[in-house]
């Protein structure tokens, strides 16, 4: 127990979080290949689609915005429940309100959603070297054309004339919907944040340990303009040695009010590695009114996460994770975890799906 800290305020901490566990079921490696003269590759983030047994999921490729359908092929075996077969079956180009393709370097799609009037929001990192703004926006899965973007605060805009907003490649990675209806009409709460910390949220020369990520909370609804309701502070765990790239690439709202899964993803020396926490937004400071971190973050209350699984722990080589989602029922009813790798569409990676059973949701 860390010094100074009581029993009942370990104990409160501890009833914060639901029991979950998560316990690795099998790991499936996508097939190279091509659709319409594009490479299957980049997968960013995935979705899931109960009513058609599908997975939309986004890639990354700013040469060609778009997003693929998946089915996953989950049975039961003599070594117990995996993934028998993973198959693309189908491809959709992302549009401008217009109805054009978007155009090369205008997008960086990283998060995928679908909400429950059958529209997927995808969130974009922006390209900073074709002064492409991030954003985020709905969709129509069946043609890909933009419906409406959300408002976002000027603070993650980049600015040419000060350290401001969002860093190169550093945007809006992970993107979650919840929602306690599935009328197409109710109103549903979406979630996203940074994967690192706003320019002007640090001292380059003076890091914090744990990196301040500003979490975006939004209501949508039929009637009226989204809303953002407020912002909290996650906090992103410290960089482990020899690390070239670090942040919090994924996420994904449980089925219970205010509780979320989300994933870390790290790149160094050593290779690829990955953490899933649960984590909490419960009496988290809203932190829409504070313009910088530096001064330091000693007086808010950040959101709570408590480490679910190392995935190093799992005795089998990572490729790069960056998407998760809550998938089918597992043969046995209980719920099932996936996790999706960018390959960065290299020869020497691959598109890993990791299947998991989730308990205690």
């Amino acid at each position: 127990m860390a010094c100074g800290v009581s029993p009942d305020a370990v104990q409160a901490e501890s009833r914060l979080f639901l029991p979950l566990s998560l316990e690795f079921l099998d790991s499936y490696t996508l097939p190279k290949q091509a659709i319409e003269d594009l490479p299957v590759g980049g997968i960013s983030d995935l979705t899931y689609d109960r009513q058609q047994d599908l997975f939309y999921a986004v890639t990354d490729d700013r040469r060609s915005p778009r997003f693929y359908t998946m089915h996953l092929t989950i049975v039961p075996g003599q070594e117990g429940i995996g993934i028998a077969k993973a198959e693309i079956v189908g491809m959709t180009k992302l549009r401008t309100s217009g109805g054009e393709a978007y155009g090369r370097q205008l997008l960086d799609p990283e998060g995928i959603a679908l909400s429950p009037r059958q529209t997927l929001f995808i969130s974009s990192e922006g390209v900073l070297s074709s002064q492409s703004p991030p954003l985020i926006a709905e969709f129509d899965p069946q043609t890909g054309q933009e419906l409406e973007r959300l408002p976002l605060p000027s603070r993650f805009l980049p600015q040419a004339d000060r350290p401001q907003g969002i860093r190169d490649n550093f945007g809006f990675e992970a993107l979650t919907i919840a929602a306690t209806s599935t009328l197409a009409d109710d109103p549903f709460r979406l979630f996203t944040a940074t994967e690192s910390v706003l320019a002007q949220d640090f001292d380059p020369e003076n890091p914090p340990q744990e990196i301040p990520l500003r979490w975006l909370h939004y209501v949508i609804n039929s009637v009226g303009a989204p809303v953002l309701v407020s912002e909290n502070l996650y906090p992103l765990d410290p960089a482990p040695a020899g690390t070239l790239l670090h942040g919090l690439s994924a996420m994904v709202a449980l089925p219970r009010e205010g509780y979320f899964l989300t994933l870390e993803r790290t790149f160094g020396l050593t290779g690829f590695q990955g953490k899933i926490f649960q984590t909490v937004n419960a009496n988290a400071t809203d932190t829409s009114r504070i313009a910088s971190f530096q001064p330091g973050t000693n007086t808010i209350n950040p959101m709570r996460k408590e480490l679910l699984l190392d995935l190093e722990d799992l005795g089998i080589e990572l490729d790069n994770l960056e998407g998760i989602t809550l998938g089918p029922r597992l043969p046995d009813g209980s719920t099932s975890l996936i996790a999706i790798s960018d390959d960065n569409f290299s020869g020497d990676q691959s598109t890993q799906i990791l299947l998991f059973r989730l308990q205690g949701v």
